[in-house]
């Protein structure tokens, strides 16, 4: 099979896992529109062409070319993802996070273990998806409130699972 439909299969088994961790977290309406711009031409075939099925392509096109234009391209269309978050401060003009909206840290949360799901598949665990973020955490620029929640979540997914999580998630205001 070639690396185009496995990459749309890939894509497309995460979005519809997205959808349904969305509809666990009250927030389904939002979960339909999901990374629908990786189905567009500048991040689809990007994708295809540096797809390996066990990371993301995005990786691969910064190894090749120190950069990923589909991943700017893809970030800044996407309100879940907090590299999308970041505005220039008017009284320092550097750029700082801003902190995120909760119905976005809550797509992100689904996202992140969405993402879990579908790399690791059998392996998969309730700890990967901290473990990831943790991995990186000292080199991300992130708002610390954004931070705090998502690690939370995060947390307590390990901890307490996906039941008591999202019941917590869908109380949020």
């Amino acid at each position: 099979m070639g690396s185009i439909i496995k990459h749309f299969i890939t894509i497309t088994k995460h979005r519809h896992q997205v959808i349904r961790l969305c509809r666990k977290a009250g927030i389904f309406w939002q979960g339909l529109g999901h990374d629908m711009s990786k189905y567009s031409p500048s991040e689809f075939f990007v994708g295809a062409k540096f797809y390996q099925g066990t990371r993301s392509p995005n990786e691969a096109e910064r190894e090749a070319y120190g950069y990923s234009k589909a991943w700017m391209h893809h970030k800044g269309r996407n309100r879940h993802h907090f590299e999308y978050w970041t505005d220039y401060n008017p009284k320092t003009r550097t750029l700082e996070p801003v902190e995120m909206p909760l119905k976005y840290v809550k797509e992100m949360f689904c996202d992140r273990v969405a993402a879990g799901k579908i790399y690791n598949g059998e392996k998969y665990t309730d700890a990967d998806p901290i473990k990831y973020f943790l991995k990186g955490k000292d080199k991300r620029v992130i708002h610390p409130k954004t931070s705090d929640l998502l690690e939370k979540l995060l947390t307590m997914l390990r901890d307490e699972g996906e039941e008591k999580t999202f019941e917590y998630i869908r109380k949020l205001k």
